[in-house]
């Protein structure tokens, strides 16, 4: 962490302290349904309030095109104050004297929610002059939201170059953990990427082959792994186009000493629904009028048996249709695994994306890797290797 400034290292006394967090939270009825992304953010808030400093929050919500009250963010007001234990001062714009004066008049330790940045079209392309108007009510810029870390806007790239920038605690246990993953690893290293499509994760597997000894893929990408090696796969999910690219990974792979496991056997079912009938078989053993909807269980034992070898792992997406069993078998399965070693110390491991943060939850063992990030596109393109401009804006000269 020393190429990026932390809490560590302002001096938050009696400064208004800007601080870019996410808040881009589910809400069902009026109410935040998730309070995931809020929970990760308290550190960083009480720190800056408990060392004197007025904590002005920034955030986005949806994607509305200009002012928009089903996108206000006094909406997440009460589940915010009711998780820090302490008010929250709303205030109705983001810029503006409005703002001066809420700021000027708000006390040291007090904490104040502007309204939706995404309000101005300013934010969203990084306008000068609206990186002007935020940075006129701050003295210090704290970035707070890794999930927003892979977008050049105002509040998340273009603040760190008019005003000292520093980490949050939660930005910075990401890129701690992210470090620990794929910049500088503890050797060997383990990848496991599964969901729905190739076409979607074509640079990051491109990416992993070149940095990891093991990558294993699971979900519908796998069927078309196993289809380009001239399995036939029935019905199952599958990138026929892609199959040439397929191909073309594996020989990178093959090239730069990165081992590929693909199931072997799968369970597979007639329809997609939950507990259909279904049949474990080997992965050439498909019916044409049947489709792979998970990992079998000596797809399973191979993986955790690899496992055992790996020091550190980075997971992206699901084995199977998880959220229908049993077709969730493989993702918990080796979820479980993965935890059991982390809790004894002997991996790192790092998850994230969308799906896999459900995944994670749902075999209840989010709680027990070492790292399991909210950020669904920020995550994906840093293991892509692709710099992420609210990151980068952060690191010291």
């Amino acid at each position: 962490m020393s190429a990026f400034r932390t809490l560590d290292d302002a001096d938050l006394a009696g400064k208004r302290v800007l601080v870019r967090v996410d808040l881009n939270v589910p809400m069902e009825d009026g109410k935040v349904s998730d309070t995931t992304r809020i929970d990760r953010i308290l550190p960083t808030i009480r720190e800056i309030a408990d060392k004197g400093g007025k904590v002005v929050l920034l955030a986005h919500f949806g994607r509305p095109k200009g002012r928009d009250e089903k996108n206000s963010l006094r909406q997440v007001v009460p589940a915010l104050a009711h998780a820090l234990e302490r008010p929250v001062i709303f205030v109705d714009d983001c810029i503006g004297d409005d703002v001066a004066k809420a700021v000027a008049a708000a006390k040291n330790g007090e904490i104040l929610l502007l309204e939706n940045t995404r309000f101005h079209a300013g934010d969203e392309t990084n306008d000068p002059d609206f990186v002007k108007a935020l940075a006129a009510n701050g003295d210090l810029y704290v970035n707070d939201a890794f999930s927003a870390a892979h977008r050049a806007h105002a509040s998340t790239e273009g603040l760190a170059h008019v005003l000292p920038a520093y980490a949050g605690r939660t930005m910075q246990a990401e890129l701690e953990a992210l470090a620990a993953g794929l910049d500088n690893p503890a050797r060997p290293v383990m990848a496991i990427v599964g969901g729905a499509k190739v076409s979607t994760k074509l640079d990051l597997l491109g990416n992993l082959v070149k940095k990891v000894d093991i990558l294993a893929i699971g979900g519908g990408m796998a069927n078309t792994f196993l289809a380009a090696r001239g399995v036939a796969i029935g019905k199952s999910l599958c990138e026929h186009d892609l199959v040439g690219t397929a191909r073309e990974i594996a020989e990178k792979a093959k090239a730069a000493g990165c081992a590929i496991l693909l199931p072997v056997d799968a369970l597979v079912a007639r329809e997609f629904k939950a507990h259909p009938g279904y049949r474990v078989v080997p992965v050439d053993g498909v019916e044409p009028d049947e489709m792979i909807l998970d990992a079998g269980p000596l797809s399973i034992a191979e993986v955790v048996l690899r496992l055992e070898t790996v020091k550190t792992l980075v997971w992206n997406g699901p084995f199977g249709a998880f959220e229908l069993p049993p077709f969730d078998t493989a993702t918990v399965a080796v979820a479980k695994a993965v935890a059991k070693r982390v809790q004894a110390g002997e991996l790192v491991a790092v998850a994230g994306g969308g799906d896999t943060v459900a995944a994670m939850n749902h075999a209840g063992v989010a709680d027990e890797l070492t790292y399991v990030s909210t950020a669904g596109g920020a995550f994906l393109e840093w293991m892509e290797g692709k710099p992420l401009p609210g990151v980068e804006a952060l690191r010291q000269a």
